[in-house]
């Protein structure tokens, strides 16, 4: 069986489309133009804030300059339809709306783990990608899909990272990026998608130090305490490394363990049933 299993939710139902691709991010390669969302399921067929995840699908097509109204029902039993078949256990999902036919959708998916706990304990490294930019940060726009593969991380390097032309961080390749620096949590207020992850971060994270919606510069990083990303299918991952500067003590840092907890608490407690 493939690794990869992929379909077209039309409105007669579900056609199985080809699909030679290993992993979800080798079948990128041939998304249509249009605007996509990714989640899993967790516990089963558990899935975290999904109605928010179609909100910001409906949402990314206007930005992007057609209309959408997704078939939420048929949507979901078409997501269970798939998962049963592919038998892969819980799945990393990719639902995407080709802006030339946005009544039929693509749903791709694929097994899905969570990242190794080693990173969680020891953190990762990233680098800056000062060339790549997104032409509509707010958008989930499946052109960007294609932008960022023209940029190779280095070897030992797990995201790269997008900084606006002034310096300042803005986000990850497919990630939301924080910082913490004087005690304060800070983020980029604008010039980033929403993420549904993030959201959480930014819901709780006033509970726990206080919270800055202003992005932290290059030229910050040797002061900076802590650093970490977020998305919705790794969740929180500390950042111990940016450019070949150690962020902090090079070790996870106690408001990112804090803020992860947090997080999980809450994930925990909104899965909902598919």
């Amino acid at each position: 069986m493939s690794p990869v299993l992929r379909k077209r939710l039309t409105p007669d139902g579900l056609v199985a489309l080809p699909c030679d691709a290993d992993t979800l991010q080798q079948a990128a390669q041939s998304e249509p133009d249009g605007v996509y969302t990714v989640s899993n399921t967790q516990q089963g067929q558990r899935v975290l804030l999904l109605d928010a995840h179609l909100d910001r699908l409906e949402e990314s097509a206007a930005r992007e300059g057609f209309a959408l109204q997704l078939p939420r029902a048929r949507l979901r039993q078409a997501l269970r339809n798939m998962i049963n078949e592919a038998g892969f256990g819980e799945v990393r999902f990719r639902l995407s709306v080709p802006r030339a036919l946005p009544q039929e959708l693509l749903i791709t998916l694929e097994p899905w783990q969570p990242p190794p706990e080693g990173l969680r304990r020891a953190g990762v490294r990233c680098v800056v990608a000062p060339e790549l930019s997104r032409n509509n940060p707010a958008a989930k726009g499946s052109a960007w899909l294609q932008q960022r593969r023209r940029f190779s991380l280095p070897p030992g390097c797990y995201e790269g990272l997008l900084t606006d032309p002034a310096g300042q961080i803005l986000e990850g390749f497919s990630s939301n990026f924080y910082a913490v620096q004087a005690g304060e949590l800070r983020t980029a207020a604008a010039g980033v998608l929403a993420g549904i992850t993030r959201s959480i971060v930014l819901q709780l994270a006033p509970d726990i130090l206080p919270l800055r919606l202003s992005p932290i510069h290059l030229d910050d990083l040797p002061q900076l305490e802590e650093a970490f990303l977020s998305s919705s299918s790794r969740g929180l991952l500390p950042i111990v490394q940016i450019d070949g500067q150690t962020i902090g003590e090079g070790r996870p840092g106690h408001y990112t363990q804090v803020i992860s907890r947090a997080c999980q608490r809450y994930v925990d407690a909104q899965l909902q049933e598919l």
